[in-house]
């Protein structure tokens, strides 16, 4: 059970404190409501680059990393399609060191046209080597925009093209900063050990004079429905065949979600799951294979993806994965395996709070959810799934008609 207290500002951000004096340390998360999906498609990758922008110094902080370096503090951040997220840690006795650094780049990031071309081509190059050079690094490029026709789920956090990042022009820059990079679009957890009244304290110091933002209403167009199966097929020099297939399935914020989830634990979860033991094991079809769910904000996707061995073709592995799915429509799943699943499931969620970070971006997602509560909430769900309902769900969900296959062909 992870306690907590929640407060708001009046220019609307949201700070959730928690206290935790097993650890020296103190963690401040800063969660920004947008994502690669609130992005205009002819500018892609601007959440992303905005990740970059925001360790490039602010106007009365040239360089972020110096002073937070100074105090014995490190940092982060990354972008999902749904999110950005940034945080720091550092000795708690140096807590105002994190408000001060985090309040001013909310309140005016520096813009200048040095660091926008040393981020822009951070950025780009970061695109050549891990999405275009890199073996399988073009998979999603080439998954999203078969699998999403009408939602912007349809391009990466990178971006659609190297184009976009290349044209990003000042005022784009500035214009998608004052969106989303203001006090009501966010939410702040601070956690560690620190006292509820030194957060809010420093909370009206040095984030209550940031003025409010614009209401970001989101409009997004939903995803038809898929009625017929897709397929691409591409050749690559890469070292072996390899094959994704995706399944269009409910939302993070649905009840469904934690059954979907434990099916990806069933079919590939550890060494003892069917597809390891079935298609790996016994017959040999893949050197891996995995199943997983995409935990999307919008209606996500479950993933089937592997490496096939040498000498299988792509008709017999795809015939392994379909009778895998095949048994998780027609049959229910035994009490011993679902407990199996549910048991790992709670200890490696037990084991992530022990982190504090982890406890801090949990209740950042958990309030953007809805509420910060849900948190402590989440493993009770997950026991709570039955056995019919998995079969629901594998029977709503691992259909042809709703499937995208990308074959991925090493070339000879």
């Amino acid at each position: 059970m992870i306690k907590y207290e929640r407060f708001e500002l009046e220019n609307g951000l949201k700070v959730i404190y928690h206290e935790d004096k097993s650890t020296p340390i103190a963690c401040i998360n800063i969660l920004y409501n947008v994502g690669a999906r609130d992005e205009n498609p002819e500018q892609t990758g601007f959440a992303h680059l905005f990740e970059h922008l925001m360790f490039g110094g602010s106007v009365n902080i040239p360089n972020y990393d110096e002073p937070l370096q100074r105090v014995g503090g490190e940092n982060n951040a990354y972008t999902t399609n749904d999110i950005t997220n940034y945080y720091l840690t550092l000795p708690s006795e140096n807590l105002e060191t994190g408000f001060w650094l985090e309040s001013d780049r909310m309140l005016s990031l520096a813009f200048s046209d040095k660091s926008l071309e040393v981020q822009r081509s951070v950025v780009i190059e970061e695109f050549k080597q891990r999405y275009l050079n890199q073996p399988y690094g073009d998979v999603w490029l080439l998954m999203r925009p078969m699998i999403y026709k009408v939602h912007p789920y349809q391009w990466d956090t990178i971006g659609k093209e190297i184009s976009h990042i290349e044209n990003a022009q000042m005022q784009d820059v500035k214009n998608f900063f004052s969106k989303f990079y203001c006090p009501n679009n966010a939410i702040m957890v601070v956690a560690g050990n620190v006292k509820l009244d030194e957060v809010k304290k420093l909370s009206e110091k040095w984030f209550a004079p940031i003025p409010k933002g614009p209401d970001n209403k989101r409009n997004l167009p939903a995803e038809p429905v898929q009625t017929e199966a897709r397929s691409l097929t591409v050749e690559r020099d890469v070292p072996a065949d390899a094959i994704y297939k995706a399944y269009h399935m409910c939302s993070r914020f649905d009840k469904e979600y934690y059954a979907t989830d434990l099916i990806s634990d069933i079919l590939s979860r550890g060494n003892s799951s069917r597809m390891h033991n079935a298609l790996i094991k016994d017959k040999k079809l893949f050197s891996d294979l995995h199943a997983y769910v995409m935990g999307d904000f919008d209606k996500g996707l479950f993933v089937v993806s592997g490496k096939l061995s040498k000498g299988v073709t792509m008709e017999q592995a795809e015939q392994g994965i379909d009778a895998e799915l095949e048994k998780m429509k027609t049959q229910l799943v035994s009490k011993e395996e679902l407990q199996k699943v549910k048991n790992k499931m709670e200890a490696s969620h037990v084991f992530g709070e022990i982190e504090v970070l982890n406890k801090a971006a949990n209740l950042a997602v958990s309030e953007l959810l809805g509420d910060a509560n849900m948190v402590n909430m989440e493993v009770e769900k997950y026991l709570g799934v039955t056995a019919e309902q998995i079969k629901e769900q594998a029977n709503i969900i691992f259909r042809k008609e709703n499937c995208s296959t990308l074959y991925y062909k090493a070339k000879i």
